[in-house]
């Protein structure tokens, strides 16, 4: 059953199962798989590639095709003057490459500390929080192209990064089997940009400090979430934030601000006139408080955290998708704001 790969706990079983401890094996598994006919950029083919299950919403059938596990782990650094490329295997365990690279001193990751999942599924989804990218130090994602049946190197500008987003993501096409990050060397941290790190921090928006004590930071805020995995926290049983934060455009904005009774929703400038809201104060405002849910369903909001959807440890993906299409309808009929799933929804949809 794919519940025990994913951090929801939720999914059903597989056709066929393949562990891959190496990218040789990943490449190999996957071209068996398409011996019978090339994938196709925009459709779910026969093979589905899992690595930390952070980010995917598997459905109650699972998935009728062949799963291939991704374990192939490792790093290694390259120091260059005031710089080091840290080149890391797909499947290695996105928090402890970020716990290596502050303790060998290295910074640009150090607020993205405590995000489950692997290293290969953050190009996939431009990871982001307390105001780090990874499209800002990664250099390079090595990549086997399944309708070529090549391995390739893709530069930033082939990636398309954008908001939680990449070429990578919805199209199975490219499977990553490795990633470049370009990071500082130094002990001193990235500017410190978001306001609530800096607060932690007692520090002002722009300061630097040493980068452990950001990681600490970053870790208790975001255990205080109920965004750190603990098994004895179902809180934790989430994808993290099931939906991101919608861009809209100045008419739009303004539209929603008509909608709010003169209160001001939070709101970041998002380029070319476009703003960034909330979705979680979006959701608060709807009426969907923190725990909301269906007891009965085994599902609900987390109570630490509006944007998790949280697997109480009785429920399934049906409960699940159905609480977010409760509050997805709900959002657009209180404001007039679409929102969209974060996560990577396999053999299910929201539709």
């Amino acid at each position: 059953m794919l519940d025990a790969y994913t951090t929801l706990r939720l999914g059903g079983p597989a056709g066929e199962l393949i562990e891959a401890a190496s990218a040789e094996e990943i490449v190999a598994a996957l071209r068996k798989v398409d011996a019978a006919g090339p994938a196709h950029d925009d459709a779910v083919t026969s093979a589905f590639v899992l690595a930390g299950g952070s980010n995917v919403v598997v459905a109650d059938s699972g998935f009728p095709g062949t799963v291939v596990l991704v374990r192939n782990r490792g790093y290694s650094v390259r120091r260059e003057g005031e710089r080091a490329v840290v080149r890391v295997e797909a499947g290695q365990p996105w928090d402890d490459l970020v716990a290596a690279t502050v303790a060998e001193g290295l910074t640009g990751l150090e607020c993205l500390s405590g995000i489950p999942g692997s290293a290969g599924a953050t190009p996939i989804q431009n990871v982001g929080a307390y105001g780090q990218e990874v499209a800002e130090t990664i250099t390079a994602v090595r990549v086997y192209d399944r309708r070529t049946g090549d391995t390739v190197v893709m530069s930033p500008d082939e990636c398309r990064f954008g908001y939680r987003a990449s070429v990578f993501k919805h199209n199975d096409r490219f499977v990553v089997l490795s990633v470049d990050f370009s990071l500082a060397v130094s002990t001193r941290s990235m500017p410190i940009r978001y306001a609530e790190l800096a607060r932690r921090l007692g520090v002002a928006p722009g300061d630097r400090v040493e980068s452990g004590r950001v990681r600490e930071a970053v870790l208790a805020l975001r255990a205080g979430k109920g965004m750190v995995l603990d098994a004895a926290d179902p809180d934790t049983y989430s994808v993290g934030s099931f939906f991101t934060n919608p861009v809209v455009t100045a008419d739009g904005f303004a539209a929603l601000r008509d909608r709010t009774g003169g209160v001001e929703p939070p709101a970041f400038p998002a380029g070319d006139g476009h703003v960034k809201v909330s979705a979680a104060w979006l959701i608060e405002h709807a009426g969907f408080a923190r725990g909301y849910g269906d007891p009965a369903a085994g599902v609900g909001i987390s109570t630490k955290h509006t944007l998790a959807l949280t697997n109480r440890g009785t429920g399934t993906t049906s409960a699940l998708l159905a609480l977010a299409r409760e509050i997805r309808a709900g959002v657009r009929d209180r404001f007039g704001v679409d929102l969209h799933p974060e996560p990577v929804l396999i053999n299910c949809s929201l539709s």
